[in-house]
């Protein structure tokens, strides 16, 4: 059905044959925590993926699924087609498992409140799926660690507080403490185990410690992080105290901080307390904590510490600013803790030591080179699913995977999911559209349309939707390169200021310099469709509005695309409107000279259960109007993204207060494997399409702007056989 296909990074690989030594991770599958549920269950219940272990053997994964009150299992012998082994319920809710032998420890939050809190240790044989053991903790259990000897646990004992009560604001008893516990013969000796006494040592709250992660060293010592009263503690092999300290506070700049509808990197912070989260040991003397931030801090970033305290390096923000430039940076978290890097994890892969650092708000892995930890250096970012929480290095088998804890179940769109990916001499399939090097940064998202640039056929436009309505704007991309590059954003502007109430789905070159735009109204909002035009400085020259007649008729889902043919603007409309039958939607056709209206109607593919079809853009080539015809599910439940296309020496448009003549379409392409060449699952907004005059149609995906979505965005292009 065609000749080729490009992930536009993936032309990076003629340019990278001198280098091919070079190691890269790319996505190699995925899986879904309701594929672990047994047959009849019901698989609308939310479930999650948050913390992750994997066996000794890295065969299978074991996560904590909170809602489900549960640790499923995966099984990834073949990692790229990993199996489901199941759930085991804890009676309780899992936070952190550790695996030795054919036995995982599993601590299980069992409170009856925040003030009565209470918490085991659960045994869970492997091989029968068996809980054999339980060990009381004494209290709320958050992360559990095994020291590399195998000989000790450690626990986390948060009692963490109530966010309702006083703001959130410590004190908050009972105060948490840390519990060691022997392994012997590998099982937990629960008579010995050993409470470490934490208070007296933060200068917040000192009453109330809330221990969140902890991670031994080869030493045996653990590093803990008390994340709401911003200190670290360091407790010794022979379980005493050896050191202690604040996190500190950072000042950051070239960050946005204002939760405003647009992205703007020029804002700053000043004296914000780091609250770390996790933390993993880069030797036995420095450490590396994702700072993300929980009552009053969050520095966007992450640290490395010595021991005494003295930092050895901070990211500052240029983490934040990684994330913002391939698109999954969340704007609607700018005025709280940013892209919230909250879990991280460390391995040596092939003699390399690298650090991954995960963004849960942006979605997003970094990958570092920590070789040196004094000076980690940014490798590589990696999509993962929604939230990622849980990171799991597998370094025997080359390779990582990440528990990603948000699940969308409820409102029919992404679950939570698993990931797994490998780690070769490959190119790096991801990103494959990027600002890195624009200066001003840059900061880009949910774009929503395309367009070809007439003189430069490497040359590409975007525009993107109302998930940044306060700052409307078309992007340019310079396809020859890999990834693709943003190299300019000009803001679209009426009366000399950024145009409001406009939701831009649609853009095409008008062939003098400008833009046709198509504006998708809401009438629920009293927001118009509209037709603009732009100069190449973004200046609103003309605007269009839709005729009353056929205003009444409209619906929230308008105006989705727009192209010329001749001189006439063709624009799609996405759903029904009240006037249409189901299963059928107009193609518009203005005249702008004279501003005469003319349609007919598109007959749609059938719309799944709960769900809909729709159109979400329009373009011309040789003839034919092309289209992108889809569903609105995603994942599993995907079953229609393609390209269509209408002969248009059979278009016979009609005025619009007559009857519209339904028109033949022919599918063109199958969407739904390209959207899984990149190993996750289906996302469902393909929103943009362009074609060049060789017949290359480049496609595109809206990232929603991060906003209970994944943050990725799929640019890529294929050449259909229309022999």
């Amino acid at each position: 059905m065609f000749r080729r296909t490009i992930f536009t990074s993936a032309l990076a690989l003629v340019a990278a044959c001198p280098a091919l030594a070079e190691q890269n991770f790319n996505r190699i599958a995925s899986f879904a925590t309701v594929d672990n549920m047994a047959a009849g269950e019901d698989r609308d219940r939310t479930t999650s993926a948050e913390i992750m272990a994997v066996t000794e053997d890295g065969m299978t994964l074991i996560y904590s699924d909170s809602p489900l009150g549960a640790i499923g299992l995966i099984d990834i012998t073949d990692p790229r087609a990993p199996k489901p082994l199941g759930n085991v319920a804890m009676d309780g809710e899992p936070t952190t498992t550790v695996v030795k032998g054919q036995r995982a420890f599993v601590g299980v939050n069992t409170s009856a409140s925040f003030t009565q809190p209470s918490g085991v240790l659960r045994t869970v044989d492997l091989t029968t799926k068996a809980v054999t053991a339980s060990c009381d903790l004494g209290g709320q259990p958050d992360s559990v660690a095994l020291s590399p000897a195998g000989d000790m646990i450690a626990v986390a004992i948060e009692n963490e507080r109530d966010e309702e009560v006083n703001d959130g604001a410590l004190p908050q008893m009972p105060a948490g403490f840390v519990v060691r516990l022997p392994l012997v013969d590998g099982a937990v000796d629960c008579a010995a185990k050993q409470v470490i006494d934490l208070t007296g040592l933060a200068d917040i709250a000192p009453e109330d410690p809330e221990p969140e992660f902890l991670a031994f060293n080869e030493a045996g010592e653990l590093a803990v992080t008390l994340q709401e009263n911003n200190h670290i503690v360091v407790i010794g092999a022979d379980g005493a105290i050896k050191t202690d300290f604040s996190a500190g506070t950072v000042d950051i700049d070239g960050i946005d901080t204002e939760k405003d509808g647009k992205l703007d990197f020029s804002g700053s912070l000043t004296g914000v307390a780091r609250e770390p989260d996790s933390l993993v040991w880069l030797d036995n003397e420095r450490f590396a904590v994702a700072n993300e931030g929980d009552w009053k801090g969050g520095s966007r970033g992450f640290t490395v510490f010595a021991q005494d305290g003295t930092v050895v390096f901070d990211s500052g923000n240029s983490f934040e600013r990684a994330v913002a430039a391939i698109g999954h940076y969340p704007e609607g978290r700018s005025g709280k803790k940013g892209v919230e890097p909250e879990g991280l994890a460390t391995a040596t892969y092939d003699g390399q030591r690298l650090l991954f650092v995960a963004s849960e708000r942006g979605s997003v892995v970094g990958v570092y080179d920590a070789t040196d930890p004094a000076a980690p250096k940014l490798l590589q970012m990696l999509p993962s699913g929604i939230g990622p929480e849980g990171l799991t290095t597998i370094a025997s088998r080359n390779l990582f995977a990440t528990a990603n804890e948000t699940d969308l179940g409820e409102d029919g769109a992404a679950r939570a999911h698993v990931m797994l990916y490998e780690r070769s001499d490959a190119p790096a399939a991801y990103p494959t559209l990027t600002s890195e090097g624009s200066d001003p940064l840059i900061g880009w998202g949910a774009l929503s349309g395309l367009t070809l640039d007439p003189a430069k056929p490497d040359t590409l436009f975007a525009i993107s939707d109302n998930a940044y309505s306060a700052a409307p704007a078309i992007f340019t991309i310079d396809t020859s390169v890999s990834p693709a590059r943003i190299s300019a954003r000009t803001p679209v502007t009426r009366d000399g200021k950024p145009a409001e109430k406009l939701d831009l789905e649609g853009i095409a070159a008008d062939g003098e310099g400008g833009f046709w735009l198509a504006s998708e109204g809401n009438p629920e909002k009293d927001v118009p469709n509209a037709v603009l035009r732009v100069d190449a400085t973004g200046a609103i020259t003309q605007e269009i509005a839709l005729p009353d007649a056929l205003a009444a008729q409209s619906t929230r889902f308008g105006l989705e695309g727009v192209t010329v043919v001749d001189g006439k603007l063709w624009l799609a409309v996405q759903r029904e409107w009240k006037d249409d039958p189901k299963g059928q939607v107009k193609l518009l056709q203005l005249d702008p000279a004279t501003q005469t209206w003319a349609g007919v109607r598109y007959p749609l593919d059938k719309a799944p259960e709960n769900g809909w079809v729709g159109v979400s853009e329009i373009a011309a080539r040789d003839g034919y109007l092309y289209l992108l015809e889809r569903d609105n599910q995603i994942g599993q439940k995907a079953a229609l993204k393609a390209v269509t296309r209408v002969n248009m020496a059979e278009l016979k448009p009609a005025p619009l207060d007559g009857t519209l003549p339904v028109v033949a379409k022919e599918t063109v392409r199958d969407l739904i494997p390209d959207l899984k060449q990149q190993g996750g699952y289906v996302q469902d907004k393909v929103e943009g399409m362009a074609i060049t005059q060789d017949g290359t149609i480049w496609t595109i995906t809206d990232n929603d702007g991060v906003d209970d979505a994944s943050g990725e965005t799929l640019l890529w292009s294929f050449r259909p056989d229309l022999s």
